[in-house]
């Protein structure tokens, strides 16, 4: 579904003498924005929902992303695909599906997918209508060519759109504003649009909002609304609404069934007959059914005919806001669409459940309830059937998806399916393991996860699908930094976060086979796990710090969730820790993922901003934000010992970034004061000797990022000026200015440096930018060794050889970029780069030649 390679060649000295590179994206992670509207799931089969500013479309066969979709300059708030699943006549011969995206500043977005191509193209930006967000999308097709649909915003305006595919042409869409209708002070936060039965394509919109009123509205395709009547009865917020299709009832005639929730805790089932036969039938219903009576409601008109509205049934079950109701979509038998009598409802207590009503009764029960049993405190924003009515999926406050699939054969038999997964908040640093088999990440969002290849069991032969493999740290503030601690032994991190400590980790026994599993690795080839003593780690309801728990202590725990049921307080598990075979799922990752807390590194007198490890796994640097020299100061820590070691002082504001050169001979530090400064460091036996090489201000604005060159005492800087420069250590006591390249569109915000030929010194750096996009450049030439002679030297060169293609890119600030096993000297034909931004976005690119 996403465009593979990508890119803007440019000419001049290539890696590899001229050979160009070329750039696909193998893994996005992501978690939903949490707001309610936000997630459709398509006739095509995919399911898009916003994440940050982005569009991120996802497959549910496969699990993962599959592409993101730029374009708007604000949050995404809802989405919407045409057809729709209720367009089951249209979704048959459909060549092409368009979807909608809102925004936060009030821009509606059309995209395009051809469905026999799979490649998605921007089809339009819809005029600007809406002075505030967009809150809801709701619309329906009334022909194979054109759709009417529906958006409300918080500015009190509802405006009704018409769109037109059309084929012949090349923007192959149309779309018009029919008509805008005011609502009033207080805004409509849903939509739902349905074609009349038997009018000859007159239509009926419902909206709900903050008056507690139904509001229905009558029109044709020409697009002007009428005010028909109201729906009172619920007291709080109304939140959902959802049009069944016209179903046939005891009569001749079809009645059209509206449901609607709201933060009242209870869901609404009107149902709307033609006046000539609902007085003939209401008293036979009555007493056939008895308690399930109709409650006549309003009388409408439409056309010609009278539309009687009755309240059908009250359900009552969620213990919290119904933020989202759903019919389940339609079928088609030959010709005929048949409606199942079926609902979706989901809720903030953390449940999804299907309403059907009793075959002998008649009155409306929960048959299904599914639910979650997170570490978070509030739950679902949304609920959403698959398209056949297989499989449902939820969207909850943790930004993360939740998906049940029915695979019972006789009977109904819910289980949890694999989803993406990932961050809900802005991504501020990532790292590769030491041997590049996974990545870690962490977030605004408070937590720290895994993401790694998992390898099927079944076919090994297969590529693997990227999955989040473990969650080691739930934290109380936001994470902004994190480190690998390099070296033999176990894995451990070192994190900091919006406190004043640094906090260290260290990978227990459930994890290091988890990902023995994920990677397959035969036991004989895999590490030793004898000396790990800690199974896993749980976390105090109260604490902010992972308590591990010991392998000869957990004999009689039990290694897995209990099913008992979500109901009572008594069945909430433990933070178990379990080894896993297949890829964990939401509540799995939150309760049995966490790695113990090993160390506290305390000393800073603020936030903790950066942090770095040497590549011998024996200091760790620390910076925090700072306004004064004092406060400025880099602390080095001795790994093992954990004490602090040295301060070294040199600038007056944040230390942003650090990074130790591949020998472990220099610490490079860049800052907000625009300064970059180079120490020396040595490692002694009582902690480190270090001394002040070089403080030059290399910048006109914020220096935000540097990286070493893996093969000699090169680096670069790059800043919010839109420029990289780069730069040699001369005779390890001067740093001299080699050359800046050319300007960027965009502050530079991140960069990672990798080799591709030791004996030319060429490698490949990567710049990222403050609008999310991404560059490769050659750097080639200069000093070839780290030795002090200056023998091997030659003119440095460099050449942009790949600009990514946006819909392969972050859509906001690229926030760090880490090459896979970069000291690696073989020239590798294939090479992988991660990247984390602000679009709370992980993404990972394989980089090869052709």
């Amino acid at each position: 579904m996403s465009p593979t390679e990508a890119g803007e060649l440019a000419g001049g000295s290539g890696a590899g003498g001229g050979v160009g590179v070329g750039v696909e994206r193998v893994f996005v992670g992501a978690g939903c924005n949490r707001v309610v509207n936000n997630v459709s799931w398509g006739a095509c089969g995919l399911v898009a929902f916003g994440a940050q500013n982005a569009v991120a479309l996802f497959s549910p066969s496969r699990g993962e992303i599959v592409s993101t979709l730029p374009g708007h300059k604000a949050t995404v708030n809802c989405t919407l695909w045409l057809p729709t699943k209720k367009d089951v006549h249209q979704v048959r011969c459909a060549e092409r599906h368009y979807l909608l995206s809102g925004s936060a500043d009030g821009i509606i977005m059309s995209w395009k997918i051809d469905s026999g191509k799979g490649e998605w193209t921007h089809a339009l930006q819809l005029p600007v209508m809406h002075k505030k967000g967009v809150t809801c999308l709701a619309g329906r097709m009334v022909s194979d060519t054109v759709s009417i649909f529906a958006s409300t915003s918080s500015d009190g305006t509802v405006v009704i759109w018409k769109m037109e595919d059309e084929p012949a042409t090349v923007g192959s869409c149309k779309v018009s504003c029919l008509h805008s209708i005011s609502i009033g002070p207080k805004p409509m936060v849903s939509l739902s649009l349905a074609v009349l039965p038997g009018q000859g394509g007159h239509l009926i919109l419902a909206m709900g909002g903050l008056d507690h009123k139904v509001h229905i509205y009558c029109g044709d395709q020409s697009g002007k609304f009428t005010k028909a009547c109201d729906l009172k009865g619920h007291s709080d917020w109304i939140r959902s609404l959802d049009f069944s299709l016209p179903v046939m009832t005891g009569s001749e005639e079809h009645s059209l069934f509206l449901v609607s929730s709201s933060q009242d805790r209870t869901i609404r089932i009107w149902k709307m007959n033609s006046d000539a036969v609902s007085s003939g039938h209401t008293t036979s219903r009555k007493e056939d059914i008895g308690i399930a009576s109709y409650i006549e409601g309003p009388l409408f008109v439409s056309g010609n005919t009278h539309y009687q509205v009755s309240l059908e049934s009250l359900l009552v079950g969620h213990e919290d806001w119904v933020y989202s109701v759903e019919w389940q979509p339609p079928t088609l038998t030959g010709d005929e669409a048949h409606q199942p009598m079926s609902i979706l409802s989901a809720s903030m207590d953390k449940m999804m459940m299907i309403w059907k009503p009793e075959k002998n009764t008649g009155l409306w029960i929960n048959s299904v309830t599914v639910g979650e049993l997170t570490h978070s405190a509030l739950g679902f924003y949304g609920g959403h059937w698959e398209p056949d009515g297989k499989s449902i999926l939820a969207h909850g406050y943790g930004g993360s998806f939740h998906m049940w699939r029915d695979v019972g054969l006789g009977s109904e038999n819910w289980q949890p399916q694999i989803v993406p997964s990932g961050h809900f908040a802005p991504v501020s640093d990532l790292t590769w393991s030491r041997s590049g088999e996974y990545l870690l990440s962490v977030s605004h969002d408070q937590t720290t996860r895994i993401f790694a290849p998992w390898r099927s069991q079944v076919s090994p032969g297969d590529v693997a699908c990227w999955r989040e493999i473990a969650r080691p740290q739930i934290h109380g503030h936001d994470i902004n930094c994190v480190a690998l601690i390099q070296g033999s032994g176990n894995h451990r991190f070192v994190s900091g976060a919006d406190e004043k400590v640094s906090r260290v980790f260290e990978a227990p026994l459930s994890f290091l086979k988890t990902l023995q599993h994920a990677t397959l690795l035969k036991s004989d080839k895999s590490e030793d796990f004898d000396d790990v003593q800690v199974l896993g780690a749980n976390m105090s309801a109260l604490g902010l710090s992972q308590k591990p728990i010991y392998t000869h202590g957990a004999r009689e725990t039990p290694n897995s969730i209990s099913n008992d049921g979500p109901d009572s307080i008594e069945t909430i598990p433990d933070a178990v820790p379990t080894v896993f075979t297949e890829p964990p799922v939401e509540d799995q990752l939150a309760w049995n993922t966490l790695w113990p807390e090993t160390h506290k590194l305390y000393g800073h007198g603020n936030e903790l901003f950066s942090i770095c490890c040497d590549h011998g796994g024996k200091l760790i640097a620390s910076s925090c934000k700072a306004q004064s020299a004092p406060v400025a100061e880099i602390w080095l820590w001795e790994v093992g010992t954990w004490k602090a070691v040295r301060r070294l002082q040199s600038h007056n504001l944040t230390v942003t970034q650090m990074e130790f050169s591949r020998d472990n001979a220099f610490l490079l530090s860049v800052s907000r004061d625009r300064h970059l400064s180079v120490f020396s460091i040595r490692k002694t036996d009582d902690g480190a000797e270090h001394h002040l090489i070089a403080k030059l201000e290399a910048h006109k604005r914020i220096i935000w990022a540097c990286s070493w060159n893996p093969f000699s005492h090169e680096f670069a800087t790059g800043s919010r000026d839109k420029t990289v420069k780069i730069w040699r250590v001369e005779d390890s006591s001067s740093v001299n200015l080699l050359t800046t390249l050319p300007q960027f569109h965009d502050s530079v915000t991140a960069l990672a440096w990798t080799g591709r030929d030791r004996a030319r010194n060429a490698g490949l750096l990567a710049v990222g930018m403050d609008n999310g996009m991404i560059e490769l450049w050659n750097i080639s030439g200069g000093r070839a060794s780290t030795d002090n002679s200056g023998s091997g030297s030659s003119p440095l060169s460099f050449a942009c050889m790949l600009r990514f293609d946006p819909m392969l890119c972050h859509v906001s600030t690229v926030h760090r970029l880490r090459w896979q096993k970069s000291d690696s000297s073989d020239e590798k034909s294939v090479l992988q780069l991660a990247s984390c931004g602000a679009d709370h976005c992980v993404r990972v690119f394989e980089v090869h030649d052709f």
